[in-house]
């Protein structure tokens, strides 16, 4: 993904990177559903897997399918009107139909491990589907003169998320320190939870895809994060989003990779 959008004017390349952000967190959220579902089908708790199953339909029905349907509306005919947008649109919205198909797979299928198989390609898809909406779709609307990606936007919370209600882009700038979390100076083997590496995610995006990822951890649950350096900036700013609901222990301290478990300990 760029992190470089050239707009025409500073609303829109506001609009542009709030809609990056949100791209972000809703990638995060469906990864760790996604890792959720493959963990407990390949394991012995058919009950689990099954529940995992039903987080990750219930998840794309109030999220990733509004959000598309959403683009749909707002985006995509604007899009659509340019002589460059044209066939990318008809291409978008071809993918639109194989994520809707992908999880109705995942939802209908009685193989557990199948579904999780589906739920793979859903994500593989839906990745390859917010690249390109970043990096072809909202920078051609950003800069094509007559047409406002600030206005386009206004008000839809499906996809722009927190920033549509904030005003702010939002996710890096924070201070560091541990800002009072719940942490471990030792080692400690991990539980199970499912995994989030961000080490290849862009620094751009990379706090807004963990904090998608953790709007979908429910209490007594928890991901694995693996970061390319001591997120001590993070956890601070987790702890400021959610005071005191999640303990952090670390696994693995660098040099190469930080492995963290975090655990959702609030009612």
């Amino acid at each position: 993904m760029s992190e470089l959008v050239i707009a025409s004017n500073e609303a829109d390349a506001h609009a542009a990177e709030a809609v990056k952000q949100h791209h972000a967190a809703l990638a995060g959220a469906l990864n760790l559903h996604t890792e959720a579902l493959f963990t407990t089908a390949s394991g012995r708790d058919p009950a689990a897997a099954e529940q995992a199953r039903r987080d990750l339909v219930d998840w794309c029905e109030r999220e990733l399918i509004p959000h598309a349907l959403a683009e749909e509306q707002a985006l995509y005919p604007a899009a659509q009107a340019t002589i460059e947008g044209r066939l990318l649109v008809e291409a978008m919205l071809g993918e639109h139909k194989v994520l809707t198909q992908l999880l109705r797979d995942v939802a209908e299928v009685d193989d557990l491990l199948r579904a999780a198989a589906s739920a793979t390609a859903l994500r593989e898809v839906f990745d390859s589907h917010l690249t390109k909406e970043n990096d072809l779709v909202v920078p051609l609307l950003a800069a094509t003169p007559g047409v406002s990606l600030h206005d386009l936007l206004g008000g839809m919370h499906q996809l722009l998320g927190e920033a549509a209600e904030t005003g702010t882009p939002g996710a890096d700038n924070v201070g560091a320190g541990c800002g009072g979390h719940a942490c471990s100076c030792g080692e400690v083997d991990g539980p199970g939870y499912p995994e989030l590496d961000v080490r290849a995610v862009p620094h751009a995006i990379r706090h807004a895809t963990i904090f998608g990822a953790l709007e979908s951890v429910q209490p007594g649950a928890g991901l694995e994060l693996v970061a390319p350096h001591d997120p001590l900036p993070l956890l601070d700013q987790i702890n400021r989003r959610w005071p005191g609901a999640f303990a952090v222990a670390y696994r693995e301290r660098g040099p190469e990779a930080w492995r963290l478990t975090l655990e959702r300990t609030d009612a």
